[in-house]
């Protein structure tokens, strides 16, 4: 059962590429074009054209053949002849699983994340700042197949999300004030929405060192969040615990799930040599 907070996969909203390294020398604008292309795909969105990417980057439809062919002669993406589209390739694989496998932090959580994500028939995922978004980097659910789980890198909003928030938390003051100015600019919607929630959630960590998060994801999924006390491999970490509401009684979250996720993150920190 139970996924983190967004079991469906998150349709992103169209990425218009930014200028903001415009006069920086050593910027190469030309490959962060490429990227911004790749960045287009979803899973809700697997297959574009090349009018698609361009209406979603904001780059001229020549521009983009020319990405869109080199990227496929480079194996990042697949041409659909038969529908003109394109599709990610398998060299986007091998470029993430490096970092994947690199995170020893996964395998140390992971039975740690199974055992929790067992006990309160709901799934469990550790998730690191991508952007915007939160990426899970890992995901246990209990198994009995109430929904689907996110697979490895889907992406949440921070400002939507129990593990962004915790990942606000976990920020320097100064770190965290300009996550949230980028919010603010290129999400003015969701910051209007989501910040006094968010204030509540920071609160809430420094209180009882968990936040709660109910239904902003999922209607049917309240989750509480927590962040690791210090980076790994310089990324911070933070985790969620999402459970279905109809399955809760009055006070579980706040009174248990909250606070074991809290004991499951520190027990993972210990493992890991932290103190």
């Amino acid at each position: 059962m139970g996924a983190p907070e967004s079991a469906a996969p998150l349709s992103q909203p169209a990425a218009t590429f930014s200028y903001e390294h415009e006069g920086d020398r050593q910027f190469a604008t030309t490959l962060a074009r490429g990227l911004e292309v790749l960045r287009c795909f979803t899973p809700t969105e697997a297959m574009l054209g090349n009018k698609e990417i361009s209406v979603r980057t904001g780059l001229p439809k020549p521009t983009v053949s020319r990405l869109t062919y080199t990227l496929t002669k480079l194996g990042y993406l697949r041409h659909n002849m038969r529908l003109g589209k394109y599709q990610l390739g398998s060299a986007v694989l091998s470029i993430g699983y490096p970092l994947l496998a690199s995170m020893s932090v996964r395998q140390i959580a992971r039975p740690f994340m199974k055992e929790l994500a067992d006990y309160c028939s709901g799934s469990v995922s550790m998730g690191i700042r991508d952007r915007l978004n939160m990426v899970y980097v890992e995901s246990c659910r209990n198994g009995n197949g109430f929904s689907t789980l996110p697979d490895i890198g889907t992406a949440v909003p921070i400002a939507q999300a129990a593990v962004g928030r915790a990942f606000l938390a976990a920020l320097a003051p100064a770190e965290r004030e300009a996550v949230l100015n980028q919010i603010k600019v290129k999400q003015p919607e969701s910051y209007r929405k989501y910040k006094p929630q968010i204030d509540k959630s920071l609160e809430e960590i420094r209180a009882r060192g968990f936040c709660v998060a109910l239904g902003e994801l999922r209607r049917e999924v309240y989750a509480v969040g927590v962040p690791m006390r210090r980076t790994v491999d310089g990324e911070i970490v933070a985790f969620n615990c999402g459970v279905p509401a109809f399955s809760l009684k009055k006070g579980q979250l706040e009174d248990d799930i909250g606070p074991r996720l809290v004991a499951m993150v520190r027990t993972i920190e210990a493992s890991l040599g932290m103190h």
